[in-house]
């Protein structure tokens, strides 16, 4: 049943938004916190470099594969019931999160980190789901949705501080419990301040396209990290076959269906499919580098946690900057116009991190890198859905969240890959000479491991061994890096040529945005 009230929201609805807003900024607020606690990971955990891109990346491949479904179940079991369960999942497997920490097991972390992708597609679209139905006062509604965007933007900043305090002065696995509070709080107060809401004409579950989804992009990712990893092999080459037929599989069946995961027809569209391209490739040129900026500053500058997280707070400030200016330049400019401009921004920071040596060039690269990515992630979705016939809205607009969602995930496996090769290479022809054979591999795979091993090795040969570490390592960013300007100068290509007349559609769109998260 629709329970959505009239009119101008009261006191109850305002804290309701704060309910809302907190589990919002604390998932963004995790990301980055995990980021900051890689290098605690990799000591303690011992992964391989594939098992380190699998543990940062697999919770963006299961979101993008989740999301619409999620929306669909919202709608029409209740988007508050979805927030409550998708809230004690997450806290659930916060502590299988910890456990696997405890018990030193890279497999569980994945695994755990898997379903917590699960969890997060069902908490995003249903607080912006909420939101809406919440808020039906077009003026409050705006002020609302930009709160939950700040919320976003916040969660980018705040984690790493909160992540350095903790990483600071406990274990390292409790940076994991820290969404747990939160989601307690969700738990008790959003009974009470949530209303419930459903909508008796949403689409049929189709959980089969999530499946060949998500066996269709899994083994594609797997094949690339094990060609980092192994070079060319008979399990990476099946692998990859193997993806690429349920890729086929899947395109297959979205034709058939009369509701399907995703509309393959809105892709006739030019204008749409240019826009999905922005959002995919925008968001996997950002997260190649922003992923890899915190080992940075940390194995490579030597920085405590808590530095590390201070020193990127200006990139989350630029971030929330762009995004806030975003609406007033697209209020003067063409939309694809302020897109290309920031992306412009964000080409000069790749270029500076291409070149970057230094932590805090690595630092001031990625400051200049998120102010420019407002603009696509503000603006993509929209343009996206202003492509597509009006009754095809809400596909579109679920459509640019996958393409979203996916592309920040591809940036950290096919770049991160990339990256992992490089520094292999570098450490293969430069590990020195007299490194026991045992400490030489463990500091071929990772600069984490590179640094323990060299703990435990006399003193001229530890430093040799360190730096040359981190002189690989550095390679690779930079590789990771020149990828990142290459797709950036692909964004801004399509969004000039394909993009440059057409508006957004903001107004209308952000009823069906709902189902999904930013």
């Amino acid at each position: 049943m629709d329970t959505q009230k009239k009119g101008k929201a009261g006191p109850r609805e305002w804290w309701g938004l704060v309910v809302l807003l907190l589990p919002t900024m604390m998932l963004t607020a995790d990301l980055g916190v995990l980021w900051l606690a890689t290098p605690y990971i990799t000591a303690d955990l011992r992964p391989s470099s594939a098992e380190l891109l699998w543990i940062t990346d697999i919770y963006g491949f299961m979101t993008s594969g989740f999301l619409v479904v999620m929306g669909t179940l919202g709608d029409r079991g209740g988007r508050r019931r979805l927030l409550l369960m998708g809230a004690a999942a997450y806290l659930l497997l916060e502590l299988a999160m910890l456990a696997s920490a405890v018990a030193a097991g890279p497999a569980l972390l994945i695994g755990a980190r898997a379903l917590l992708g699960i969890a997060g597609a069902a908490i995003l679209p249903s607080t912006l789901s909420l939101i809406s139905a919440m808020f039906t006062d077009p003026s409050q509604r705006t002020r609302a949705i930009s709160l939950w965007a700040t919320a976003l933007a916040l969660g980018v900043g705040l984690g790493p501080v909160f992540g350095g305090l903790l990483l600071g002065g406990l274990w390292w696995g409790w940076v994991f419990m820290m969404g747990a509070p939160v989601m307690v709080l969700v738990l008790m107060a959003g009974p009470r301040l949530l209303p419930e809401h459903r909508d008796p004409s949403a689409g049929r579950l189709d959980l089969v396209s999530v499946v060949l989804f998500l066996l269709g992009v899994l083994p594609v990712v797997y094949a690339v990290k094990r060609v980092a990893e192994n070079g060319w092999q008979a399990p990476a080459i099946a692998a990859g076959v193997a993806g690429l037929a349920f890729a086929y599989l899947f395109t297959r069946r979205q034709r058939r269906l009369t509701s399907p995961l995703l509309d393959l027809r809105l892709f006739a569209d030019r204008s749409f499919a240019a826009a999905l391209t922005v959002l995919f490739v925008g968001m996997m040129a950002l997260n190649s580098v922003e992923y890899l900026v915190p080992q940075f500053l940390q194995l490579v500058g030597g920085l405590s946690p808590l530095a590390g997280g201070l020193w990127l707070l200006p990139s989350a400030a630029t971030f929330l900057l762009g995004s806030q200016l975003t609406p007033v330049m697209a209020r003067r400019f063409q939309p694809a116009y302020v897109i290309a401009g920031g992306t412009l921004i964000s080409l000069i920071g790749y270029v500076m991190a291409v070149q970057a040596t230094t932590p805090l060039a690595a630092a001031v690269a990625v400051t200049a890198i998120m102010l420019g990515v407002g603009p696509i992630s503000v603006l993509g979705t929209d343009l996206a859905v202003s492509a597509a016939p009006p009754e095809r809205a809400g596909s579109a607009a679920a459509a640019g969240q996958t393409a979203y969602d996916l592309g920040l995930a591809m940036g950290i496996a096919i770049p991160g890959s990339i990256a992992v090769a490089v520094y292999r290479d570098r450490m293969t022809a430069s590990t020195p000479a007299g490194t026991p054979s045992e400490a030489a591999h463990a500091a071929q795979d990772t600069l984490g491991a590179a640094i323990a091993a060299a703990e435990h090795l006399p003193g001229s040969v530890a430093a040799q061994l360190s730096q040359a570490a981190k002189d690989a390592f550095i390679s690779g960013f930079q590789a990771a890096a020149t990828v990142s300007a290459a797709l950036g100068v692909i964004v801004i290509v399509v969004a000039v040529t394909a993009l440059r007349r057409r508006q957004a559609a903001a107004t209308q769109a952000q009823p069906q945005r709902a189902r999904v998260a930013p």
